[in-house]
């Protein structure tokens, strides 16, 4: 998006020196990602990266009203509602596809998804730092929001994952974390905060406390869950039991709780105004079906990772609903295949995270994703046998 930045960045670039890469990142925690990362990360214009600033920071404003706590109580299910709600959610992305304005012409951000709930904020810094040690990026672009540099930044996340306990009182909590695609932002998070990572099926209970049994064989009670689990997915995994009833009232903290996985969600989008959230509405059973529906996309509310959406929905597709009101209809966005790369251009996706420390009066934004693409949609499926494309992160023009 920066034309000089990319120029140069493209003509350094080479097949071995991104195997280099690859491999270096596949060596710091033994681990090899089993997604796939972008040949190039984003560069991002300081006018583009204000509208993202500016359109984050009045969406956070507007999830902060009394207005939306009221709304989000409607995202709840009763089997997938945890005791102890926090007064506001820990973690806060926001989603945008780079677009153009019809009348200006100019490139904005329209977002697609909001999630109270973490994003790879370990893994983020780490690529981030990868791209700068094999890939000519300038030094004064930063990943990072808001003047933070890498020390700082997990210092934030230090306060906020192991606040005052010891880290192997502090557990990750996931479904085989291990086996999740997501599993390199637990490494890189364990080898920084030292905190424990866990299926929920190691967890133990006892009466409201929760404990693990360490590889000395040793009780260790556990303080704070730092909570990756998504409701979707254990729900699904019958194959696996757990011990521990999440649902019950617990003698812990959560950190991110599991509420506001579902109350800022897709079920959120409807409730937000803003020019740049693109208009969208829960259905019901006597919801009006707009007769443009190609111009909609239609989302499941309780689902993950792009689980059962519908780009080329039909009037049949909504009539077929058993449950119409856990899905939203939401305006297409045209991405802009803003990215140049040697075989055509990419369209891109820029995540903005943002974290709430207890106490703060507001979210802050810290960091960000990217996510490239040349296919239908963003998602692997639709990129398949595609280069350039996969995960990435933006460097920012500074300001």
């Amino acid at each position: 998006m920066i034309s000089t930045v990319r120029q140069q960045y493209n003509a350094a670039f080479s097949a071995t020196r991104y195997q280099n890469f690859l491999d270096w990142v596949a060596e710091q925690y033994q681990h090899r990602p089993p997604f796939r990362i972008a040949e190039t990360p984003l560069f991002i214009p300081g006018s583009f990266r204000d509208k993202l600033f500016d359109a984050s920071q009045a969406i956070a404003q507007q999830l902060m009203t009394p207005q939306f706590r009221a709304f989000s109580e409607q995202a709840l299910l009763p089997e997938q509602t945890v005791p102890g709600e926090s007064a506001h959610t820990t973690f806060l992305q926001l989603d945008y596809g780079v677009c153009r304005d019809e009348q200006s012409g100019e490139l904005i951000p329209m977002l697609i998804e909001a999630q109270g709930f973490p994003s790879l904020y370990f893994y983020q810094d780490f690529i981030a730092n990868a791209y700068r040690k094999f890939f000519p990026i300038p030094e004064e672009y930063p990943h990072l929001i808001g003047g933070l540099n890498s020390d700082s930044y997990f210092e934030i996340l230090r306060k906020i994952i192991i606040g005052g306990a010891k880290p192997e009182n502090v557990v990750l909590m996931d479904v085989q974390p291990y086996q999740q695609n997501t599993a390199i932002d637990f490494l890189v998070g364990k080898a920084a905060l030292g905190f424990e990572i866990l299926c929920i099926t190691d967890l133990r209970q006892s009466g409201q406390d929760l404990y693990y049994v360490n590889a000395n064989g040793k009780k260790i009670g556990i303080e704070r869950i730092y909570n990756r689990l998504i409701f979707d997915e254990w729900l699904q995994r019958t194959d696996l039991k757990a011990s521990v009833k999440i649902t019950d009232p617990l003698n812990i903290n959560w950190v991110g709780h599991p509420n506001w996985f579902f109350k800022i969600s897709k079920h959120s989008l409807p409730f937000l105004q803003h020019p740049y959230v693109p208009q969208s509405f829960i259905l019901g059973q006597d919801t009006p079906i707009p007769d443009d529906l190609e111009n909609y996309v239609l989302k499941p509310l309780y689902s993950f990772s792009g689980a059962g959406v519908k780009i080329n929905v039909t009037r049949e597709d909504i009539q077929q609903l058993h449950t119409p009101e856990h899905y939203i209809l939401q305006k297409k966005v045209e991405y802009v295949p803003v990215v140049q790369t040697p075989s055509g251009g990419a369209k891109c996706e820029i995540r903005i995270l943002m974290v709430w420390e207890d106490g703060a009066p507001q979210p802050r934004m810290v960091n960000n994703l990217v996510r490239l693409s040349k296919g239908e949609m963003i998602g692997v499926k639709y990129n398949l046998n595609k280069d350039w494309v996969g995960g990435s992160v933006g460097f920012m023009e500074p300001l």
